[in-house]
């Protein structure tokens, strides 16, 4: 075994290893070192024992991810892995065991927490991979949609559907080769994701005598399997915003010996399966949870509905085919076409994405990959009755494919995979994006900044169009109405009329989630913690809010009323201050750093600069691009990216977050392909492994 680390001015690995095998251990040790505390987390977050070493706070998972079944189901699919895919993982989880302890000594958390790394299961990065996506089909809006409709009829099921505006997705767009400087294709975007500190995506480039690639990793998982660029191809996703999970309403009873039915089709009674398992809890009790398994799927909801008791089921496709789709890894690191992407991508399962590819011989691609499994339309909307026999799975839903015609956009807007969801993102942003790529026929990887860095709001149309009909305003509240109508709509950093404008949106938000006609939906969620954020009403109210405006299923809402006295509100208290003072980043931490010096931001949610508060509740920023890519066609070297924070994930690090003010400004940095030009950190052969492994067992 042997390998080299070379690293950039910006602390990036980029790997050359002696063979595929070699690489992958290479991959997993170098992200162990760079990434312990990252790893191990989510390692623990995968199986549910999170709250051993984080506390109180943690439970709610852990309880959830035990109860789903996480891990097993991660090594169901590992056991289910043809040999040579199962070599190659477990090769990486191999470097990731090599790497931990000395990657742990560099990082005071694990000590500030008692957190001992351990050696990692060859199905980890399957577990990683299964938690980080579990809730990206948006299953728990099953259960929001299920209280609006009983609540304001079923024909309301999807009014705060969002379509307008969405809270999740990410950006991609395709450029052909006709419509650039070079003659080339160039492909571009940004995943949208909650930041996290660490960052989600690690900037990696893998070489060996196969293939030579860079890309976006998963800090976890091998390989490169949602952005990569070979030399020959490129690639990149944005979530389909499919619907591949259903929950069914459960009828339970226990018998007298102790085991547990579940009621099945024709009144049939079926087993249940049973076990329990104990939660760990720093500084307080063990919890036991219980865990039971349907004919349908794992049991994860318990709620009062109604005045009674209601369980629901999840069922969700690789707890059911044991298949991630983790053999279309390597293959995509060996593609050299479209051709090999496209085959590549017909093994994908989890999660459901649209996929861009080009190459350069001019191949280009556009198509969704995963797994959505057939059944009848009422499962995509609400829990459904686990013994009404037509709501079961009959097959799976063959993807669909799209020619690349002028630009293909993607921007989890309807479109190519409209067949596969019930929920998308409205449409500005991908309208957005085209009409910015329409305006010249000659664009470089270096213009696609003006792109990524766009902050005009579309969605604010919605409610300043109700502005100019308002009548019997104040002088104060006229001449706000007035400075919102000549605000150019740009969510600019330096903004104060942005600021202003936030506020107004905020004011009317909280407004209209008061009005008498939603007070059935004010009462708190009763459900598992994990999945109630997606059950309050502000937060509904304030993403939904453009279609709540428009809508005509609620003719007594007095929208205009809401309006004019928030529109009162806010001139009242016009914060004037630049949009960047209140809209700051607020990512994610493990162990939360209260002296951590977060910036402002602009952009907003519906902005192609997608950096999303949330609209009624608060300014900051939890989820915003968590890189930034640029895939040159022509010359991989003029290629671009960025991540929010740095490569590496410890805290104080040369590299943990030097890349975050470029990344705030929407600049990206250079990618390196010339070897000459990094700087050789490490050369290891199969004697200095061996040494080091034994260093670390004798420690």
């Amino acid at each position: 075994m042997s390998y080299e680390v070379f690293r950039d001015a910006y602390g990036i690995p980029h790997l050359r290893a002696s063979g595929h095998l070699e690489l992958a251990h290479a991959q997993g040790r170098t992200t162990a070192l760079d990434r312990a505390w990252q790893l191990e987390v989510e390692r623990h977050r995968a199986q549910g024992s999170t709250a051993a070493f984080l506390g109180q706070e943690a439970v709610g998972w852990d309880v959830f991810a035990r109860q789903v079944r996480l891990d097993d189901t991660a090594r169901r699919c590992y056991e289910a892995l043809d040999a040579d895919t199962a070599a190659w993982v477990r090769a990486y989880a191999d470097g990731v065991g090599d790497g931990l302890a000395a990657g742990a000594a560099r990082d005071p958390r694990f000590a500030a927490t008692g957190l001992v790394p351990t050696r990692w299961e060859p199905w980890v990065p399957l577990s990683i991979w299964l938690s980080t996506h579990i809730l990206f089909a948006g299953f728990p809006n099953k259960l929001w949609r299920d209280r609006v409709a009983r609540a304001l009829g079923s024909e309301a099921a999807t009014l705060f559907a969002t379509d307008g505006p969405g809270t999740a997705g990410s950006n991609g767009w395709l450029v052909p080769g006709d419509r650039t400087a070079t003659g080339s294709a160039v492909i571009a975007g940004d995943p949208h994701r909650f930041i996290e500190d660490p960052g989600v995506y690690q900037q990696i480039r893998l070489a060996c005598p196969e293939y030579d690639v860079l890309g976006l990793a998963v800090p976890g998982v091998p390989g490169l399997a949602h952005f990569g660029h070979t030399g020959g191809v490129a690639w990149a996703i944005t979530n389909a915003m499919a619907d591949y999970q259903d929950l069914y309403v459960e009828e339970l009873r226990r018998t007298p010996g102790g085991t547990v039915e579940a009621r099945a089709e024709g009144d049939r009674w079926e087993p249940v399966a049973r076990h329990t398992e104990t939660v760990s809890v720093a500084g307080g009790e063990d919890v036991e949870v219980e865990v039971l398994e349907t004919g349908r799927g794992v049991v994860v909801v318990h709620e009062g509905v109604d005045g009674a008791d209601r369980t629901m089921s999840l069922r969700y496709p690789p707890r059911v085919r044991a298949e991630l789709g983790f053999s279309a890894l390597p293959a995509l690191l060996r593609a050299r076409t479209v051709d090999d992407v496209d085959a590549a991508l017909d093994a994908w399962a989890e999660p459901v994405n649209v996929v861009h590819a080009a190459d350069t011989r001019g191949g280009l691609l556009h198509r969704v990959a995963g797994a959505v499994p057939l059944r009848d339309p009422e499962n995509r909307l609400r829990p459904v009755p686990a013994w009404e026999a037509r709501h079961a799975w009959q097959g799976w839903a063959g993807t669909t494919a799209e020619p690349v015609q002028g630009f293909a956009v993607m921007a989890n807007a309807r479109g190519i995979a409209s067949p596969f969801g019930v929920e998308f993102a409205p449409p500005h942003r991908a309208n957005r994006i085209r009409e910015l790529l329409s305006g010249s026929d000659d664009w470089t990887a270096p213009g696609m900044a003006v792109i990524h860095r766009d902050t005009h709001l579309a969605s604010a149309a919605a409610l300043l169009d109700l502005l100019p009909s308002l009548d019997g305003l104040s002088p104060e509240a006229a001449a706000l109405r007035d400075r919102l109508l000549s605000w150019d709509r740009h969510m600019e950093a330096d903004s104060t009329d942005a600021t202003v404008f936030a506020a107004f949106r905020t004011a009317t938000a909280r407004r209209i989630a008061a009005d008498p006609a939603f007070e059935a939906l004010t009462a708190p969620p009763t459900g598992p913690e994990v999945l109630r954020p997606w059950q309050y009403l502000l937060p509904k109210t304030g993403y939904a809010l453009e279609g709540l405006l428009t809508t005509t299923l609620l003719p007594g809402l007095d929208r205009a009323g809401h309006v004019r006295a928030a529109l009162e509100e806010t001139a009242a208290a016009a914060p004037e201050v630049p949009w960047a003072e209140v809209h700051r980043l607020a990512p994610w931490q493990a162990l939360p750093d209260a002296s951590a010096d977060w910036p402002g931001l602009g952009g907003d949610h519906d902005c192609v600069n997608a950096t999303s508060s949330v609209p009624g509740v608060t300014d900051l920023a939890a989820r915003a691009s968590a890189a930034r890519y640029v895939w040159d066609l022509a010359r991989r070297e003029d290629s671009l990216w960025a991540v929010p924070l740095g490569a590496d994930g410890v805290t104080g690090s040369a590299h943990h977050r030097d890349q975050l003010p470029l990344w705030a400004r929407g600049d990206l940095v250079p990618v390196v392909t010339d070897w000459s030009l990094l700087s050789l950190e490490t050369a290891e052969t199969a004697e200095t492994v061996e040494n080091t492994e034994k260093e670390q067992e004798n420690a």
